[in-house]
């Protein structure tokens, strides 16, 4: 069964460690018009949407459709709200300008055990536009909160590349 509109906002909001009663007070409406939109019961008015995917941290089109390439942007997590490093995944998407599609997804806690070994991941050992990120860096974001898109490169040979943790 194919996840509604209001499953999809419940689940970003949920996500997001965020109260009906907050984001409708973000959006500036009722917690009941939030209510009537979880259970399918309405939708969100249209002239709401780039608000309501800004707040949820999602593109509109993410919003509707329910399909995500890649993380939002960086967000700073407040210590009291993060979630243990164990639970967090570490994406790695690599477009190559030849067509290669790339998709490496892994725990965070594994990449961080790997780095304490010295170990190279070969994704990122392995193609030119990666050779410049620094995961133990990135690993450092992480530690402090950082969430969402954290690496974005895109070369003039047409490659692109996204490190994003979630």
């Amino acid at each position: 069964m194919e996840e509604t509109l209001g499953k999809r906002i419940a689940n970003l909001r949920k996500n997001m460690n965020m109260t009906q009663e907050t984001l409708s007070q973000m959006m500036n409406i009722s917690p009941q018009a939030v209510s009537k939109w979880e259970n399918d019961q309405t939708c969100p008015d249209i002239s709401l949407l780039p608000q309501l995917a800004k707040v949820l941290g999602v593109t509109v089109d993410e919003l509707l459709s329910g399909k995500q390439e890649i993380a939002p942007v960086v967000t700073l997590v407040p210590e009291q709200e993060r979630k243990d490093i164990k639970d967090m995944m570490l994406r790695i998407v690599v477009d190559s300008a030849d067509g290669d599609r790339v998709r490496v997804n892994l725990p965070v806690s594994l990449v961080q055990v790997a780095l304490d070994m010295g170990m190279e991941m070969p994704v990122a050992s392995g193609n030119d536009a990666m050779k410049h990120i620094d995961l133990s860096q990135v690993m450092e974001l992480i530690k402090h909160g950082a969430m969402g898109n954290l690496v974005e490169v895109d070369t003039e040979d047409g490659d692109c590349v996204r490190v994003f943790v979630e």
